[in-house]
């Protein structure tokens, strides 16, 4: 069988920052009026899982090119990105991968983005989603450096199920193991996300709920996503989040919470008994377009503006070019305010791309 080529990126100009400059105000909004609050910042492309639904092993096998070293932004190009983004509103930070602990030396990063404040001068949200794979060796040092908590994906409790899904032979006591470590570090309150396919892996809902509840984790369910172009999806796998509701509440009463915040993506719901609560996150059944805040900046400084993105901006080229501050700070405005992505509200319809034409950036390379 022949090998798929999936293309992670695509051909992007430098943002133009011509004319007027925009100073950052931290009121920046897009032309749907969503402001700019998070920063996904995506800090190599490597993983050492080999997940189905985001990196398949035949299409990342042992002859798969990943970027050189040369092309990733360095810590400095981040933290000066990460400045211009924080004096525009953002007011949360998550480092992502692939899987991020990979990175070298990632814990010099982290002191550098704690150190960053709001316009406001509060201190960032700063947190950061790991397979788990490093984190209890890493646990301790991640929160010495200034990290807040992290969130841990796992998609199932039985080992041979995880094994399968991982492709990459990892224990999930390894995982559990990071989880217990990354608590007793204070990287708390600790979220374990589990994205539910149906036919593989929704037998395990209600383990997980099991498991997780009383544990002062935050386990929440992930509908599977239509993203990238490499974990062939489908629909009839997509379990909507209603019935993983259902499931729940038929072994363990729940009830509904009140957001966070407006922007949050998992819709809360607590057991009635007080141990706890767990989320859903309906990005397929129940978009969330309207309230997204989000922005995506690939391991290589593109930045995205949806996680269903076909193509991104150069911020890299932007700054390797000798733009100063406030010329960045004017391309990241011009960006954000032509922001008019809503993927997950338009999907199935007539405005909505298609499958078969839009070449999608992978999760691997923005993160989820």
């Amino acid at each position: 069988m022949p090998r798929r080529i999936i293309p992670l990126a695509d051909v992007s100009a430098i943002p133009d920052f011509s004319g007027a400059a925009t100073s950052p105000s931290g009121l920046l909004t897009d032309t749907l009026a969503r402001p700019l609050r998070d920063l996904r910042i995506s800090v190599t492309d490597r993983c050492n899982f080999r997940c189905v639904y985001c990196m398949p092993r035949e299409v990342f096998d042992k002859d798969y090119q990943f970027l050189p070293h040369a092309a990733l932004l360095s810590f400095e190009e981040i933290e000066r990105l990460a400045r211009v983004f924080v004096a525009h509103g953002v007011e949360k930070i998550r480092l992502t991968g692939g899987e991020p602990l990979l990175r070298k030396n990632i814990e010099f990063l982290i002191e550098r983005l704690a150190l960053l404040r709001t316009p406001e001068g509060r201190p960032l949200d700063l947190t950061l989603t790991t397979n788990g794979s490093l984190l209890a060796r890493k646990a301790k040092s991640l929160k010495d450096a200034g990290l807040s908590r992290v969130t841990v994906s796992l998609d199932a409790l039985d080992d041979a199920l995880f094994r399968r899904m991982n492709d990459a032979d990892f224990a999930v006591a390894d995982v559990l193991n990071g989880i217990e470590t990354a608590q007793a570090a204070g990287l708390a309150p600790i979220k374990v996300n589990m994205v539910v396919k149906r036919g593989t892996n929704d037998q395990e809902i209600v383990p997980m709920a099991r498991h997780f509840k009383g544990s002062g984790a935050v386990l929440r369910f992930i509908e599977y996503m239509d993203v990238g172009a490499s974990n062939g999806w489908n629909m009839s796998e997509v379990l909507p989040s209603v019935q993983v509701v259902e499931r729940i509440d038929a072994h363990f009463p729940l009830e509904p919470l009140e957001a966070h915040t407006a922007a949050e993506t998992a819709q809360r719901w607590g057991y009635r008994d007080g141990s706890g609560e767990i989320g859903v996150i309906s990005s397929v059944t129940r978009a969330f377009c309207d309230s997204c805040t989000r922005a995506r900046l690939s391991t290589e400084g593109k930045l995205y503006l949806c996680l269903f993105a076909v193509s991104g901006h150069d911020l890299r080229g932007l700054i390797r070019s000798g733009a100063g501050d406030d010329e960045v700070a004017t391309a990241i405005a011009r960006i954000w305010e032509a922001r008019g992505d809503r993927y997950s509200q338009l999907r199935g319809s007539a405005s909505a791309p298609s499958r078969d034409d839009a070449r999608r950036v992978e999760m691997s390379y923005i993160g989820g």
